[in-house]
């Protein structure tokens, strides 16, 4: 019973939750210009953890009619009757409201007040794939809100440089996000699921990779406006052989490699990461 559950938040299956993390953390570290107060640090990271669980709790309820018609879904929770739709339900709305109460006790109101149309937009993001033609781009707004509640709970406002990181996030999440549809492609070009992936037809792998160069070139951005040092820089440099590797992987659009490829965006967001803290140890 509590593997069932653990299965429903993908506790087994943490991406998620890191692609949600680097993110959220190149946000303290640029919002405080500094490493960030442990404090903030440990709330933001359980709330991504709590935020991700219950995005993936209503994600299966509104799947649950779909999931059985799709290879890699099949065995999902809700499926196989182990778990039934309302307890996802209440799974959803207990973590949901478990991250809110996070955020109420110890951040800024002003940050807690920014913390619902996050918690909105996540939840919600399941539903748009009935009738959003990208509903990627939609998820890479969630995926994003973390940056802008770093810069609120920093200093109450939104500097450009929050704006720039928010919308280089987006590209990336996008750019991922449309790999991991690509492995679906078939399953939901047959049960009539909107995605970025059927969206953008033949010209989906060079989307994504137009993508992935504008995460890359605004967060270059990011570090000449910011200062940033050589370790920033080196990394993004990296960050090219990198992205170079996920094209080889997804360009004849194989669905293993294609997933294998969505999972190694992990590494991109560790090297990015690795060079945002360690450039602002040394300054």
């Amino acid at each position: 019973m509590l593997q069932d559950y653990l299965r429903l938040i993908r506790f087994d299956k943490p991406i998620g939750t890191l692609l949600l993390l680097w993110p959220t953390w190149w946000g303290l570290w640029f919002a405080y210009a500094a490493i960030p107060p442990l404090k903030i640090l440990l709330v933001f990271s359980l709330g991504v953890f709590l935020t991700r669980a219950a995005g993936c709790a209503i994600n299966d309820y509104a799947d649950s009619k779909f999931d059985g018609a799709v290879e890699r879904t099949a065995n999902r929770p809700l499926v196989t009757g182990a778990i039934s739709k309302k307890n996802a339900l209440l799974v959803s709305a207990g973590l949901s409201l478990a991250a809110f109460l996070l955020a109420a006790f110890t951040l800024h109101p002003l940050t807690l007040l920014w913390s619902i149309p996050a918690l909105l937009i996540f939840v919600s993001y399941p539903f748009f794939k009935r009738f959003f033609a990208v509903p990627q781009l939609y998820l890479g707004v969630a995926f994003s809100f973390g940056i802008l509640m770093a810069f609120i709970q920093s200093s109450g406002h939104i500097p450009a440089v929050g704006w720039l990181i928010f919308v280089a996030n987006i590209f990336w999440v996008l750019a991922y996000d449309t790999i991991y549809a690509l492995v679906d492609l078939p399953d939901d070009l047959e049960i009539g699921i909107k995605t970025s992936a059927i969206t953008f037809g033949k010209s989906v792998i060079p989307i994504i990779m137009l993508c992935y160069s504008m995460f890359l070139f605004i967060m270059c951005m990011v570090g000449v406006e910011q200062n940033m040092g050589i370790t920033y820089f080196v990394a993004l440099l990296c960050e090219l052989y990198l992205i170079y590797y996920v094209y080889q992987q997804i360009k004849n659009q194989n669905r293993q490699q294609c997933f294998k490829a969505f999972l190694f965006n992990n590494q991109i967001g560790i090297l990015l990461t690795a060079g945002v803290i360690v450039d602002f140890w040394f300054k």
